[in-house]
């Protein structure tokens, strides 16, 4: 059975230095939880409590389940990776002491808007712009060094999260990851609007790398604004003020076959809904609530 999160990036808190301030964590679980969802991501280290046993009251109270935590390192280059392991092993044994029943994860990913070439022009990735052979052995062997590690402190398992800004974004790029990875340690977290914005169709990515997939984050993606920030040349972060990351069923992203080849393919793990929003923006409640009954109405 699907089983269905939100995150707090959909209430504007997200792992990039932005100006302006977001919602308190406790009323975000209030809203998570009245607007439908089982579940969260932790979000930016202390955007909630680091005590464990506080952090488990807060959830326990809204009969929430701690599901995953982003983090963000520098993979392709290698004086970053310790840091990232530390990173990665203080997170997940936060994860371990307060987290739910069902293994929450470490979700990996690059450490995403900081090269300013793929900032600039994310959603328009050009190979020339990729790593080097070289490269992607590094970024590969950081990634497992993370799973590995994480795994033997804490027994928690790793994906990837492919994300437009970052080094790995288009098809083909986490195409190659997953190639280069051991599958034993590092799993996929197939995001379907980082996947469309990335150039990708989420119906074929999903259908090629769902062997390698342990956790899903349903996005969707808006082709008008898609289309106009190609046109125009907007980075990252003005496509994500547009709103190119929009409320499910607004993008063209189709969920109700992302679905099927979740249950053809018996996917009986953790959803997380996300609509990145900047701090400030939107209305977060309304939209999750919004983004809920979508779900309900193509019969998740």
């Amino acid at each position: 059975m699907l089983k269905f999160a939100n995150a707090p990036c959909s209430w504007g808190v997200l792992e990039f230095d932005l100006e302006g301030g977001s919602v308190g964590y406790a009323q975000m679980l209030d809203e998570m939880q009245h607007t439908g969802y089982q579940g969260t991501d932790l979000g930016d280290w202390g955007f909630m409590p680091t005590e464990p046993q506080v952090l488990h009251g807060a959830l326990e109270a809204r009969k929430l389940e701690l599901v995953s935590a982003f983090i963000p390192v520098a993979l392709a280059d290698e004086s970053a990776h310790q840091g990232g392991i530390e990173a990665a092993v203080r997170t997940a044994k936060l994860l371990a002491a307060a987290g739910g029943s069902d293994g929450p994860f470490i979700v990996l990913a690059d450490d995403n808007g900081k090269d300013p070439i793929r900032t600039q022009n994310a959603g328009r990735i050009t190979p020339d712009q990729g790593l080097s052979d070289a490269q992607w052995e590094t970024f590969a062997r950081g990634a497992e060094s993370v799973a590995r590690a994480v795994r033997e402190e804490t027994g928690l398992r790793t994906v990837f999260h492919h994300h437009c800004a970052g080094y790995v974004e288009t098809p083909q790029e986490v195409s190659r990851l997953m190639t280069l990875a051991d599958p034993a340690l590092i799993g996929l977290c197939f995001d379907t609007g980082h996947y469309r914005f990335g150039g990708g169709d989420p119906v074929a990515g999903l259908k090629d790398l769902i062997d390698r997939v342990w956790l899903v984050h349903f996005k969707d993606c808006h082709p008008e604004i898609v289309r106009q920030s190609r046109a125009e040349g907007w980075d990252y972060l003005q496509s994500v003020r547009a709103g190119v990351f929009c409320e499910l069923g607004r993008g063209d992203v189709d969920f109700p076959a992302i679905a099927g080849i979740l249950r053809d393919h018996a996917y009986n793990g953790w959803i997380v809904v996300e609509q990145d929003v900047l701090p400030g923006m939107g209305t977060p409640a309304e939209s999750a609530q919004r983004n809920r009954d979508y779900l309900s109405k193509i019969g998740l």
